[in-house]
């Protein structure tokens, strides 16, 4: 049976001198004086100072860090705050990086996850508002032999202009099929690559005839911002030059299998997911619903975009602070 720690006394510190004098190694220094390795690690590199490790100097910094109070930051604005947020489905990372602007402190991601997994034990349900809830990822299978039929006058992505790969301007999108359980119901799914603004569309049937109309639907109010679509190869994309013409752009498509090359596609129809899982049927979707959800996704903050909301770098035409390029 292991024992409790306890914290170092200024003895074993005067031994861990003595002993590093001698040239001993940490893992041997550990052994004689029976701790952890990990301990006598963390004491040489957190009290020593300027002049290498010190027994006294060591002994008042840890003394000195033991005395500082620690703060209580999960106060009663805070959880109702964080509550609130997660109630939004706001992840809590994107809650963290936000949140000081509105109650004046700031915990971290970790706080927040185990305030949910506590809340969770004691019978809540804010675990339900996180991305991935009870859900586990699927590995899909690649190199596999692309059987589905082929589509006319197909531009694959290795022609596309390399600017859309560097995100430096807003108008480059992907498109791809959410389907419904059973194949009941679709929802058109299209992300602009740069700023990570979602539209969502639904059709009830799988054909390329309803899926053009109403990718023509959603992007023809902002085809001013449509330089190019990237899609996925299935059929269902097969009118891709009547979409091309309509909306005066250029259509690629990615290769078989090759889904990271939609990587900002694939990430949103994994957040549409959590509120249109795999097993609802999709063919009676309200247009209310799918408002909703595109409301939700472009004004929640994004990591990548800087925390700011895809609606907001969309409508300014602005990369996050620094003028990077964007990744998947």
């Amino acid at each position: 049976m292991s024992q409790a720690y306890s914290q170092l006394t200024y003895e074993e510190r005067i031994e861990i001198k003595a002993h590093m004098k001698a040239q001993k190694t940490i893992p041997q220094i550990a052994q004689l004086l029976g701790r952890a390795v990990s301990t006598v690690r963390r004491e040489i590199a957190r009290n020593s100072g300027r002049r290498g490790y010190r027994p006294r100097q060591a002994h008042a910094k840890a003394l000195a860090r033991h005395a500082q109070p620690r703060t209580l930051k999960m106060t009663r604005a805070v959880v109702a705050h964080v509550e609130t947020a997660l109630e939004r489905d706001l992840s809590p990372e994107q809650i963290a990086a936000t949140m000081e602007a509105s109650v004046g402190t700031r915990v971290s991601h970790e706080r927040i996850y185990r305030h949910v997994w506590r809340d969770k034990a004691n019978g809540g349900t804010l675990w339900r508002h996180l991305r991935l809830a009870g859900r586990v990822r699927r590995r899909k299978r690649y190199g596999k032999k692309d059987w589905r039929g082929r589509i006319p006058n197909r531009r694959g992505i290795e022609t596309r202009p390399e600017v859309v790969e560097t995100r430096s301007r807003v108008g480059d999108w992907e498109g791809d099929l959410v389907s419904g359980k059973r194949h009941r119901g679709f929802l058109v799914t299209l992300v602009e690559r740069a700023s990570r603004m979602l539209l969502i569309g639904h059709v009830v049937h799988k054909t390329a005839q309803s899926v053009r109309v109403e990718v023509i639907r959603l992007l023809d109010p902002f085809r001013e911002r449509v330089e190019t679509v990237t899609f996925d190869n299935g059929r269902e994309f097969a009118e891709h030059t009547v979409i091309a013409e309509a909306l005066e752009c250029a259509c690629y498509f990615a290769r078989p299998y090759h889904s990271w090359e939609r990587g900002s596609n694939e990430n949103a129809n994994g957040l549409i997911r959590q509120y249109f899982p795999k097993d609802r049927d999709l063919s009676i979707v309200q247009c209310a619903a799918l408002e909703e959800v595109m409301a939700r996704l472009n004004n929640r903050p994004r990591k990548i975009l800087g925390f700011r909301a895809p609606l907001d770098v969309f409508s300014k035409g602005l990369h996050p602070p620094g003028g990077r390029a964007l990744g998947s």
